[in-house]
């Protein structure tokens, strides 16, 4: 078995389901330190965090950046295996995490010991930014440590995500940005009644309804050439006592924007606003923005990541900004080009999830490849 390997499956085998870190990044620092890593642990909360630097020559600072918590298993008995137990079969290593991303932690881990080890005077700043809140409210990991950075005038040149990426199979996708992510909690005021007499009462449903199939229905942008269109979806909605005969005094609904740099956060709120408004609902609301969209334009990182690609693993990647959310949101204000490669996504945040052991190792490899193309 190969390093990388190893060290992905130990980690799988340390339980960190979000926002607990389980020990992973432990295991992490303990290789870093030998290198010459100057480690610096930021917990916030119950969330663990490290920052961690190697000064080289002149240059930029790179960065990997990743997280160690999971998401919850799911049912266990749909698992054809413990999932904080590792399974190599048919090729496939399975368990929580695999995918997502431990696997991307133990190829950083190894590609910067195969390339120090081969470089020790290389150029520019290693670093590396690892939390254990991006799979939970992302509130006390990545966004607290950029803060830190910031106050302390530090900066990120080029940070590579190591999200699993990956559609199909390993390095057919990169991502060079992600849309916004606005969610709305909605209350609707009605009156309570007997369902008889509806004279008597309000009913916040038939109030909400019209405007929510208003927006349901609003096309709200194209896109562009490297964003999808906004797309506007309703995740809950909860009414009434459980009698069938009384009519709601409330409603509750949780929706939420992707949204793509035709748009704004302003211009979304104001919609939603005033299509409730113009048909008469009376209601609270309070806004959650997750992140804004970054995008980073071709460039140094994505030549180079897109290069190391073919070059290893004998394919040219597609650059898009699809899918959800990553940390890579809050890097990308501090002014660092951002680009997300990982292995394949297909069976992540699922049961049974799993990792090509293959991938493993070409992701180190090409990883490896990505500081040899920047630093060396």
């Amino acid at each position: 078995m190969s390093d990388t390997l190893d060290l992905t499956q130990a980690m799988i085998t340390r339980p960190s389901v979000s926002p607990a870190d389980g020990g992973c990044q432990d295991l992490m620092i303990e290789r870093l330190e030998p290198l010459g890593f100057e480690v610096e642990r930021m917990p916030f909360g119950n969330v663990e965090n490290f920052w961690a630097t190697r000064r080289g020559g002149d240059g930029p600072v790179f960065c990997f950046a990743g997280h160690t918590d999971v998401v919850p298993t799911g049912p266990l008995e749909e698992w054809h295996t413990d999932p904080f137990d590792p399974v190599i079969r048919d090729g496939m290593l399975y368990g929580r995490g695999a995918a997502d991303m431990k696997s991307g932690l133990a190829a950083m881990v190894t590609a910067v010991e195969g390339f120090v080890r081969a470089r020790p005077d290389h150029g520019g700043t290693l670093a590396f930014l690892i939390t254990s809140d991006e799979e939970g409210p992302s509130v006390d990991g990545t966004r607290r440590v950029v803060e830190v950075l910031k106050a302390r005038n530090e900066r990120i040149d080029w940070c590579l995500v190591g999200e699993p990426s990956s559609d199909k199979v390993f390095g057919d996708t990169i991502k060079i940005g992600r849309r916004g992510s606005l969610s709305g909690r909605l209350t609707v005021h009605g009156v309570q009644g007997h369902i008889a007499y509806p004279q008597t009462a309000e009913n916040p449903v038939h109030m909400l309804a019209p405007a929510l199939a208003e927006l349901v229905a609003r096309h709200w942008d194209e896109g562009n050439e490297y964003f999808q269109p906004t797309s506007f979806q309703v995740s809950n909605i909860a009414a009434g006592t459980g009698a069938p005969n009384v009519i709601p005094g409330e409603l509750k609904a949780r929706f939420n924007f992707r949204w793509s740099p035709e748009q704004t956060l302003e211009g979304l709120q104001h919609a939603v606003t005033s299509t409730l408004d113009r048909h008469g609902v009376r209601y609270s609301l309070e806004w959650f923005v997750s992140g804004l969209p970054f995008y980073t334009p071709p460039g140094r990182l994505s030549d180079a990541v897109v290069t190391a690609v073919r070059e290893v693993a004998g394919r040219d990647p597609a650059l898009t900004t699809g899918g959800g959310t990553s940390d890579g949101r809050f890097i990308a204000p501090m002014g660092a080009q951002v680009v997300e490669l990982g292995v394949v996504n297909q069976t992540i945040h699922k049961v049974n999830e799993c990792v090509r052991v293959e991938d493993i190792d070409t992701l180190a490899r090409t990883y490896q490849r990505v500081l040899e193309l920047l630093l060396a």
